[in-house]
C-alpha cells in the first residue's frame, strides 16, 4: 500500500463551548468516562452492552422488552433485540402524543416554486394515522412491501411513516428512475402497492412521475393499488380499481372500523428493503429492521451531528437515498426538526439553498462536495446576500473531499468558524462507519474517527492494522444497524462483504489515519488505480486538478496498461470562459506531475461538459470507466444525468 500524505494543517477547533455542550460529550461523561477514546474502547470492547445502553439513551421503547440486546453467536447474521416487540412509529410519534412535543414542527418544507408548509408532531401522527388506516381499509397489511415513487413532499414523510405503521415493508425508489428500474426492485420485493405523484417540479418543469410509474406497474403483476399525490397539476390517467388520489385514501382511512393502532411488530421485523446499485449484476436489496436503521442514524444524528430536539436539520436527499429514510428517522426519533426542499437546489438561481437556510432557520445542513463545486464558480456574492447565522454545522456524505471546496465552504459560507461534519458509511450500514464530531479538531476532508459502537480499523492485504498508509477499511464486530443480508440473496451478502478476512466485514473503501489520528477515505478500492506497483486513490488526482482555477471538477479512472498494469485517465469538466484547451492541456499536465511526480502523469485527459453522477451528487467513476473502455456500465439507474454518457463517447471520438 502507498505511503499516505494528506489533510495538511488544522483548520477548525472547537470551542470550550462547542465541546461542553455537544451530546457526545455530555454523554460520555455522564457514564463516567475521562475522554472519547475511553469510550469509544468501551463501545466496541461491549457491543452488547453498547446498544443496550442506546437503547435506553434515545429512549426507544418496546411493547414487550428483549432478554437480550443481541446474540452473537453468528457474526454474519446476529440476532438484536431478542425477543423484542416495539414499532419504530410508536417511538417517532405515537409517544410524543400527550406531552409538550406535540405541537412542535416535525417538518417544515418549501416546493420549487415558493410555497412552504409545516406539520407539528401532533398533525404529523394524525396524517400518518389517517392513511395507515386508509391503507388497512385497502387490504394492505404487516409484511406487504409498498413502493414510494414521489418527490420531496410532507407527504412522503407521511406515507414512509404509515406503511411502517401498519407493519408494512417500506420500498424507497429514487425519484429519477426509470420505469424499467423502479420494476426491477418492485418485482424483487413482490411489492403490493405503490405511492406516486401526478408529477415533480424540476427546474421550473414537470417531471411526468405518474406515467413513468404506470409503466413500472404494467410490469409489476404484483401490485394491486397505486396512490397518487395530486403535485403538479398534471394531465394523467387514472387506472379505476387500481388508482387512488391521496384524499381518497384519507376518507376511507376515516371510514375505517378496524384497529387503528400502531402494529406491534417484532422488534426484527422487516421495516425497509433499499436497494443500492452494484458494478453487475440486479441490485442488491439491504434488508433492515424497525430496531435497526431507524436507532442507528438517531445514534450517528445523536454522537456526530449533535442534533438536539431545538434543530432544524436539511439534508439535500432524495428519498430514494438511504439520507432520506436516514434523516426522517433520525429526526423524529430525536424530537427535533426536519426541512424539505422540493426541487432543484440552483433554482432559479444558486442562492437558493442559502436563501432557504435563512428562511426556515436551518441549524445543521448536509450536501455534497459536488454541489460545492458547482456554487464555487458563481463566487461569493450569493452566498454574502443572505445571514446564515442559525447553522451550526455543515455535513457531508456520498463522495471524499478535495481540500479546494472544502476550504471554500469553510471560510467563505461558514466564516471558519463552522465544523463540516464528515459522514462515511452506506446502506447496509444504516449510516456512518467514520464522521467528524463537535469534539475533534479537523483537517480538510478528515473525519474524526469511527463512530461510537463501530469497531472500524484500517488494514492492509493481510487483514493487518496499518497506520500512515493507505489501506482497506474494515469493521471487526457487528452492530445494530448493519443490514440483514440481501433480500433473497444471503450468498452475495457474505461474498461481498465477509469473504476476504475471516470474521471481519470488509468495505470496500480505502482510508489512511494520518499522524494526528484523523482517518480520510479516498475512494471505493474497487476505484483506486494501481501505477507500476503504487496505489493512489482519484481523490488524489482529482484534487491536484481542482487546484487550477479552470477546472470545475474531474474524473480520474484507471486504464489498462501494458508496461505499467494500470495508467490514469481523467475527465476533467471546466469551468465557464476557460482558456483554450490545448493550454489547458500543458498547464494541467504540469501540475500533476509537479503535485504527483511524472510517473503518475495521466495517459489521456479529456475535457468533457458533464460526468455522470447520482441524484446525491456522487461521481459515477466506475460508469466512466466502463464507457472508456466500452464494457457494459452496469446498473445506471441511479444516474440523474445519464446523457453525460454521450459526453464521455463524443470526447473519446475527438
Amino acid at each position: 500500500m502507498a505511503e499516505f500524505e494528506f489533510g495538511g494543517a488544522i483548520a477548525w477547533r472547537p470551542s470550550p463551548a462547542q465541546i461542553a455542550q455537544s451530546n457526545l460529550y455530555r454523554h460520555y461523561t455522564r457514564l463516567g468516562f475521562k475522554t472519547l477514546a475511553g469510550f469509544q474502547d468501551a463501545s466496541t470492547q461491549d457491543v452488547a452492552w453498547f446498544w443496550d445502553m442506546m437503547l435506553r439513551e434515545l429512549d426507544v421503547q418496546f411493547y414487550e422488552p428483549y432478554a437480550q440486546s443481541v446474540d452473537l453467536s453468528n457474526v454474519q447474521f446476529p440476532q438484536w433485540c431478542v425477543g423484542g416487540k416495539m414499532n419504530i412509529i410508536h417511538n417517532c410519534l405515537d409517544k410524543y402524543i400527550g406531552t409538550d412535543k406535540e405541537n412542535q414542527l416535525a417538518v417544515k418544507w418549501e416546493g420549487e416554486e415558493g410555497v412552504t408548509r409545516t406539520l407539528t408532531y401532533k398533525q404529523l401522527q394524525r396524517q400518518t394515522a389517517q392513511i395507515a388506516n386508509g391503507l388497512r381499509a385497502l387490504g394492505l397489511k404487516k409484511g406487504d412491501a409498498i413502493g414510494v415513487y414521489m418527490p420531496m413532499t410532507p407527504e412522503i414523510v407521511i406515507a414512509v411513516l404509515a406503511i411502517a405503521k401498519i407493519g408494512a415493508v417500506f420500498l424507497p425508489l429514487f425519484s429519477g428512475y426509470g420505469a424499467g428500474a423502479a420494476a426491477v426492485r418492485l418485482n424483487d420485493a413482490n411489492a403490493k402497492a405503490l405511492f406516486t405523484a401526478d408529477g415533480a417540479l424540476r427546474r421550473g418543469q414537470v417531471v411526468p412521475l405518474k406515467q413513468t410509474a404506470d409503466q413500472a406497474v404494467a410490469q409489476t403483476p404484483s401490485i394491486e393499488h397505486v396512490i397518487v399525490l395530486p403535485r403538479a397539476q398534471n394531465k394523467i390517467e387514472m387506472h379505476k380499481g387500481r388508482d387512488y388520489w391521496w384524499d381518497e385514501i384519507v376518507t376511507l382511512g376515516a371510514e375505517w372500523q378496524g384497529s387503528a393502532e400502531t402494529e406491534k411488530t417484532a422488534a426484527e421485523d422487516l421495516l425497509m428493503l433499499i436497494y443500492t446499485s452494484g458494478t453487475t449484476g440486479k441490485p442488491k436489496g439491504a434488508v433492515h429492521t424497525h430496531c435497526g436503521f431507524p436507532v442507528k442514524a438517531a445514534q450517528d444524528m445523536y454522537h456526530g451531528l449533535d442534533v438536539k430536539p431545538s434543530d432544524t436539520l436539511f439534508w439535500m436527499t432524495d428519498m430514494g437515498w438511504m439520507m432520506g429514510p436516514w434523516q426522517v428517522y433520525g429526526a423524529l426519533l430525536l424530537g427535533a426538526t426536519m426541512f424539505l426542499y422540493d426541487g432543484a437546489p440552483d433554482y432559479p438561481a444558486p442562492n437558493r439553498v442559502w436563501a432557504m437556510v435563512e428562511r426556515h432557520s436551518v441549524s445543521l445542513l448536509g450536501l455534497s462536495p459536488t454541489f460545492v463545486r458547482a456554487l464555487m464558480k458563481y463566487g461569493d456574492e450569493p452566498v454574502k446576500k443572505y445571514s446564515l447565522q442559525s447553522l451550526r454545522a455543515f455535513a457531508s456524505t456520498g463522495e471524499p473531499w478535495n481540500p479546494t471546496p472544502w476550504l471554500w465552504l469553510f471560510n467563505t459560507v461558514g466564516g471558519g468558524q463552522l465544523p463540516i461534519i464528515n459522514y462515511s458509511g452506506g446502506t447496509e450500514i444504516s449510516g456512518g462507519i467514520l464522521m467528524g464530531n463537535f469534539l475533534t479538531p479537523e483537517k480538510p476532508g478528515s473525519f474524526a474517527g469511527p463512530l461510537p459502537g463501530m469497531d472500524a480499523d484500517v488494514v492492509d492485504e493481510n487483514g493487518n492494522s496499518v497506520r500512515g498508509r493507505v489501506g482497506e477499511l474494515v469493521i471487526r464486530k457487528p452492530w445494530l444497524g448493519m443490514t440483514r443480508g440481501f433480500w433473497r440473496d444471503p450468498q452475495r451478502y457474505l461474498e461481498t462483504y465477509w469473504s476476504r478476512f475471516p470474521n471481519v466485514w470488509m468495505h470496500g473503501d480505502f482510508c489512511a489515519i494520518d499522524d494526528d489520528g484523523l482517518w480520510y477515505i479516498l475512494g471505493r478500492s474497487d476505484d483506486v488505480i494501481k501505477v507500476a506497483g503504487k496505489r493512489l486513490g482519484p481523490a488524489e488526482v482529482e484534487s491536484a486538478l481542482a487546484r487550477h482555477p479552470a477546472v470545475q471538477e474531474s474524473a480520474a479512472i484507471g486504464a489498462p496498461d501494458e508496461l505499467k498494469g494500470e495508467s490514469i485517465v481523467c475527465f476533467v469538466m471546466l469551468k465557464p470562459h476557460h482558456a483554450d484547451p490545448e493550454i489547458l492541456q500543458t498547464e494541467l499536465r504540469a501540475l500533476l506531475e509537479n503535485e504527483l511526480g511524472k510517473a503518475l502523469l495521466p495517459k489521456a485527459l479529456y475535457f468533457v461538459n458533464d460526468l455522470p453522477r447520482t441524484r446525491n451528487a456522487k461521481i459515477m467513476r466506475r460508469v466512466v470507466r466502463a464507457v472508456y473502455l466500452g464494457n457494459d456500465p452496469g446498473d445506471v439507474s441511479a444516474l440523474e444525468n445519464p446523457r453525460a454518457l454521450d459526453e464521455i463517447k463524443q470526447a473519446l471520438a475527438k
